[in-house]
């Protein structure tokens, strides 16, 4: 008998969403104080401290991360799905200054003064930013609140950044909350984002250019007209058949692309004269003991920082042309949308520059296969949904779909791995049943550290901060303990590949007795919201992340490689 999952006990949550949606659909600018009071007692789990007089400093960093340094000028933030929405609109973005942050990969666009554009790809972007930017308000007004009672100028407060110490003591916080600060300010805009908040309280205004699921539709249009050119080349009969991946762009890329096993003693001379993150012993070590289970993560992890040490873009180019040869083609941001793409040619890869741990029993056999593997940088949320249709109606035959990601588990550890088989979805209320193609055994015997957990059940969440305890509890006690964003959509967007129609609402759906092609799910733990002993608020994941990271990839690598290899 299939089992429904508990509904979330929350009505503060949902009372927190309709308030923000109905405020939004307004057509002119929204003050972000009318959503503080539902935001404030929705009690989300990110955001526990918002209703206490101390800053909730954990919190102003998490959304200060996802947010642009620009934002201590910004007054005005405008939502839109296109460049024709902003213009019609008054908004000339495509000569405003590019926009970044640390911890989204969202494009947003700066008119310099006062006003940053948005570009949404999908109501997840909503429910992602909404709380985001309304945490990042009420948290930077308790601040200038507290600073303003214990500090006299802004030279005060800078100094004070010069010494956690005080800075903890003048906030009311604890010293590694004030160090959180800090790294979320980054050292090149600390002062200047101390003095900010010391001169002026925050009263942001949010305005939505009419978006429409059509619009959304249209993104993932362009999205795919840029990468539809390479995956078909002018000399082919037909459409290539496809093995889809979803992950990051450099796990994949460094385990087929070659370029830091191929150029390891130029990455440990470097690593041993400039010791970044004081990895440079631990680089030689492994490089003298010629383990390449242990040098490779190394070699993979720093690959970033030696490209950027020479402060150019030739690096990055020389890497992006070394991989391009040995059948790995980089596309970023096709159609101007910020997920980028990879196209490799299984027929066109070096088998000489592939990770060691890939090189499988009659690899040499897929010189002969015709299949192309498309990995996506994993998108946000419906993202996933929209983008998967679209690529969907222009690929050939699909032999395979495999989503990694990451994910809070309730019950694991940070590192950890969690495979599903049972799939809870927050939009479409779906319940997604399937056969994983992983288990625990294609994934343990690459990971050093960490423990594979298979037979879970994951929830795909609306967004990090919509969640609280009551909402946690009621799934856990289910049996749900991985939370996530994406797999639900993706999972919607399987079920259209495979049936003639839309996807249900509100039904238990049973995905293995339709699909042809392989679905495979891997999440690795970046949070465990029950425990105290790591939380996504507090640290990043860095080397430690790259042995899960790295052992989702080789796993789905090597299905793919099995797979073709049998086939042909």
């Amino acid at each position: 008998m299939d089992r429904r999952p508990p509904e979330p006990e929350s009505q503060e949550i949902s009372l927190y969403v309709s308030t923000y949606y109905s405020l939004l659909r307004s057509t002119g600018e929204v003050r972000v104080r009318a959503f503080e009071e539902a935001h404030a007692f929705s009690g989300s789990s990110l955001h526990t401290g918002a209703l206490d007089d101390a800053p909730d400093v954990s919190a102003f960093a998490y959304a200060a991360a996802r947010l642009p340094s620009e934002m201590i000028d910004v007054e005005l933030i405008v939502l839109g799905q296109s460049h024709e929405l902003f213009e019609a609109a008054g908004y000339d973005v495509q000569e405003w200054h590019v926009s970044r942050t640390r911890g989204r990969r969202r494009p947003l666009r700066y008119d310099g003064r006062d006003t940053l554009a948005v570009f949404i790809a999908s109501t997840s972007d909503i429910d992602d930013l909404v709380p985001i930017v309304t945490a990042y308000q009420i948290e930077w007004n308790k601040m200038r609140a507290r600073i303003r009672r214990e500090i006299e100028s802004e030279a005060d407060i800078v100094a004070a950044l010069q010494n956690t110490r005080v800075l903890a003591e003048t906030l009311g916080v604890s010293v590694e909350d004030a160090q959180k600060l800090v790294d979320a300010f980054g050292p090149a805009h600390a002062a200047s984002s101390a003095r900010a908040i010391y001169d002026h309280a925050l009263d942001l205004r949010m305005r939505i250019l009419a978006p429409s699921f059509s619009q959304y539709q249209r993104a993932a249009q362009r999205w795919w007209s840029g990468i539809e050119p390479v995956y078909m080349t002018q000399d082919e009969p037909r459409r290539p058949p496809v093995y889809f991946v979803s992950s990051n762009t450099h796990a994949l890329a460094n385990l087929i692309g070659g370029y830091a096993q191929s150029h390891a003693d130029e990455i440990v001379d470097w690593a041993r004269a400039r010791d970044p993150e004081n990895l440079g012993d631990d680089v030689v070590r492994a490089a003298t003991s010629k383990n390449t289970a242990e040098l490779a993560p190394l070699l993979y992890y720093l690959l970033r920082a030696y490209i950027h040490s020479d402060g150019g873009t030739s690096k990055a180019r020389e890497v992006r042309a070394f991989e391009a040869q040995k059948g790995l083609v980089h596309l970023t941001e096709p159609g101007h949308i910020d997920v980028d793409a990879q196209i490799a040619r299984l027929s066109e890869l070096d088998p000489d520059v592939l990770d060691a741990r890939l090189k499988i029993p009659g690899i040499a056999q897929l010189k002969e296969s015709d299949a192309v593997i498309v990995n996506i940088d994993y998108p946000l949320g419906m993202a996933a949904y929209h983008l998967l249709s679209r690529l969907g109606q222009g690929v050939g035959e699909v032999r395979g779909i495999y989503i990694m990601g990451k994910a809070a588990t309730l019950n694991g550890r940070v590192g950890d791995v969690m495979l599903s088989g049972n799939v809870y979805d927050e939009h479409s209320k779906n319940t997604f049943l399937f056969r994983n193609a992983f288990t625990a055994h294609d994934v343990a015997p690459y990971l050093r550290h960490g423990s594979v957990f298979d037979n879970q059940k994951a929830v795909s969440v609306r967004s990090a901060f919509l969640q609280n305890k009551e909402y946690m509890d009621a799934f856990y006690r289910g049996g749900y303990t991985v939370l996530e964003m994406e797999t639900g959509p993706f999972l919607s967007a399987v079920y259209e590949l495979v049936n003639p129609r839309r996807v249900p609402s509100d039904e238990v759906v049973h995905l293995s007795a339709h699909t042809a092609f392989d679905v495979g799910i891997l999440h690795y733990a970046s949070d465990t919201p029950y425990s105290r002993r790591q939380s996504l608020l507090s640290k990043s994941l860095s080397f430690f992340g790259v042995d899960s990271t790295y052992a989702c990839a080789i796993a789905i690598v090597r299905r793919i490689f099995e797979r073709e290899c049998s086939r042909v």
